[in-house]
């Protein structure tokens, strides 16, 4: 099992995958807002979306599980 972290603090603009979707490694899962710029948050390795632990407008802090992959 493998997570999806947040690179930074900031808010969760985009979710761009949804439970049950098969993710390849490198592949944006969500898309952050902090500083007024778009930054992509991508799988560290492929898999399929088991759970999406955040949603969009929700503030998150460094480090924080976005998504966890099986």
């Amino acid at each position: 099992m493998a997570s999806v972290n947040a690179h930074i603090t900031g808010t969760i603009w985009k979710i761009e995958v949804k439970v049950g979707d098969d993710v390849a490694e490198g592949q944006v899962c969500v898309i952050l807002e902090s500083m007024k710029m778009e930054m992509p948050v991508e799988a560290p390795q492929a898999g399929k979306v088991e759970k999406i632990l955040v949603a969009e407008g929700q503030a998150v802090n460094e480090g924080d599980v976005l998504v966890t992959l099986a």
